[in-house]
């Protein structure tokens, strides 16, 4: 793969994980963004958005070459806002250049002028003083030799004085006329530049490219106005920043203009300008989903204050970079945004009403956002505690699994504050694949409960099928392959039937949370007299695997209430 020479103020497509590449600029970081170890990479800041990233350098084009090469397989209308952002970034890079040349030109015209004026000055005295030597030499004014000398003073002297005040030749242009010209940076003179051979992504897993998902919302693809609105704002700050300092920093801009809830940091020691400020993130509760999104927080440069009830589960992410809260109250107070992610709903609200609970550490501005799986009732109840505290609030509870939460492709399902919901764009973008915004507080709750209800009744199918093939003398290998060839395929069917068929119950996503996650769904059926019988069916058969001891199995362990 070709060498890419890239430098601060390019501008670059940017590729992280599996979304689409978008194009940026690189610029300096925020002073306390810590830069992720290992492989080199660039901040990158992105057009037509809010966000910025860590991108590493094998995943970043220049921009000029490639923009046909991007604009050809994408077509999302951000996208194409997003090109508009930097064609127009460019249009004005290239009038200040030209009216910096020109400055430079007139400036340079104007000392030509000056220096043919002295000349010419010059070039009279001496005429002069050779007129006066004739005059004295034809009235007998003193001896032939005197009148030699002097007529060859009145010649040199002017003329001397003349070039001591302009040294330089007639009609040449300032020695340093070169340098008052201001230099093309490197993404301008990409804009004449060849195409690059030989640069590919780095090759990863399988990667559709997104192409306008009307639902995804954070990151790259925002539906709202509000980035527009931030973005044109931030991109005032940056010009003049670039004025006074000759380069762009990222440090001028402040990203969470809107809502007040976040104020800028101190000002830059070197430039003297605001950088935006860094929003500092808690997270409580380190479970199989909290542990991983907490970790890609981290990995993403956020900072991050920690908690959780089993206190050595923090010393892991302490060594990583995280600090430690002693209690959610805490953490609460000292952070702009907390999440929470625990395990029912009893948890979720000792979490919050308990001793030295979240609601201690709420003030006006504080952000919370609970991402557990709970019931509708309980997400509104401590939505309301929260707000009358002068706090906002935001429920997305995610789906996934440990391995998705540690590879930061869950699928976030957000309610409530909807300007907070895109004040953690940078933190979903970390943790998840894509989120969606479902309205008003209690509605993610619903759609979680609905979605863990199909997802545990198809386990609960997954089994029942494996033991049928077993029992009627069947190979449950060769049911798993056909399964993997018809229309029912999927990366799921396929891990929790080889966990079956290894007798590897190590929890992925436990027993006992999909089994509640069931028997709530059930609830919300009931609460609008809709009839669940098949998820009320699949919930027995948990009841009974959790009776033969496998709440802390992953559910793929239900199969063991069929053999017993």
């Amino acid at each position: 793969m070709a060498t890419v020479s890239l430098r601060l103020g390019d501008l670059v497509w940017g590729k992280l994980g599996r979304y689409p590449p978008w194009p940026g600029k690189i610029v300096n970081p925020p002073k306390d963004l810590k830069k992720p170890r290992g492989k080199k990479c660039f901040f990158v800041k992105f057009f037509g958005t809010e966000d910025h990233a860590w991108i590493k350098v094998e995943q970043l084009k220049p921009y000029h070459p490639h923009k046909e090469e991007m604009i050809k397989i994408n077509k999302g209308k951000r996208f194409q806002q997003a090109v508009d952002a930097v064609e127009e970034f460019l249009r004005k890079a290239k009038s200040k250049d030209q009216s910096s040349h020109n400055s430079a030109e007139e400036k340079s015209r104007r000392n030509s002028s000056e220096e043919r004026s002295k000349q010419s000055s010059g070039e009279e005295k001496r005429k002069a003083g050779l007129s006066e030597g004739k005059v004295r030499k034809n009235t007998g004014e003193g001896k032939k030799r005197g009148s030699s000398v002097s007529a060859e003073r009145g010649s040199k002297s002017p003329l001397k004085r003349a070039q001591e005040q302009s040294p330089r030749k007639r009609g040449r242009p300032p020695k340093d006329e070169k340098d008052l010209t201001i230099p093309e940076s490197s993404t301008v003179k990409g804009m004449v530049a060849g195409t690059m051979a030989g640069f590919k992504w780095q090759p990863s897993v399988s990667e559709p490219v997104k192409d306008g998902d009307p639902h995804f919302h954070h990151f790259l693809l925002s539906q709202t106005e509000k980035p527009a609105v931030c973005y044109q704002a931030i991109t005032k700050k940056l010009k003049v920043c670039e004025e006074e300092t000759g380069s762009t920093s990222i440090q001028a801009a402040d990203s969470t203009a809107v809502n007040g809830s976040i104020t800028p940091t101190d000002k830059n020691e070197i430039t003297g300008l605001t950088p935006i400020h860094v929003k500092r993130i808690g997270f409580l509760g380190l479970g199989l989903m909290g542990s991983g999104i907490v970790s890609n927080l981290l990995k993403m440069g956020h900072t991050v204050t920690v908690w959780n009830r089993t206190a050595e589960k923090c010393d892991l992410f302490i060594q990583e970079g995280a600090r430690l809260g002693r209690t959610p109250a805490e953490v609460v107070s000292t952070c702009d945004i907390t999440f929470a992610c625990v395990s029912d709903p009893k948890a979720a609200k000792d979490l919050v009403l308990g001793p030295s609970g979240v609601l201690q550490g709420i003030r006006p501005g504080k952000c919370y956002v609970d991402m557990s799986t709970v019931d509708a009732d309980t997400v509104t109840e401590l939505a309301q505690v929260i707000v009358s505290r002068g706090g906002r609030f935001l429920e997305a509870p995610v789906s996934g699994n440990q391995q998705l939460s540690n590879d930061g492709m869950l699928v976030i399902l957000a309610a409530g504050d909807r300007g907070l919901y895109e004040d953690c764009s940078s933190c979903f973008q970390a943790m998840g694949k894509t989120s969606f915004f479902l309205g008003e507080v209690g509605n993610a709750a619903k759609m979680m409960l609905i979605v863990n209800m199909v997802q545990g009744s198809f386990m609960a199918t997954i089994a029942e099928g494996l033991t049928l093939a077993q029992v009627t003398g069947q190979s449950q290998q060769t049911l798993l392959d056909i399964l993997n060839q018809g229309q029912l395929a999927s990366i799921f069917l396929d891990q929790k039937c080889q966990n079956i068929l290894q007798g590897n119950f190590k929890p992925d996503f436990y027993l006992k949370y999909i089994q509640k996650d069931l028997r709530l769904a059930i609830a919300l059926g009931d609460s609008v007299n809709h009839p669940t019988p098949m998820a009320a069916a699949a919930n027995e058969v948990y009841k009974r695997a959790k009776a033969l001891d496998q709440s802390d199995n992953d559910m793929s362990a239900v199969y063991r209430a069929y053999i017993h």
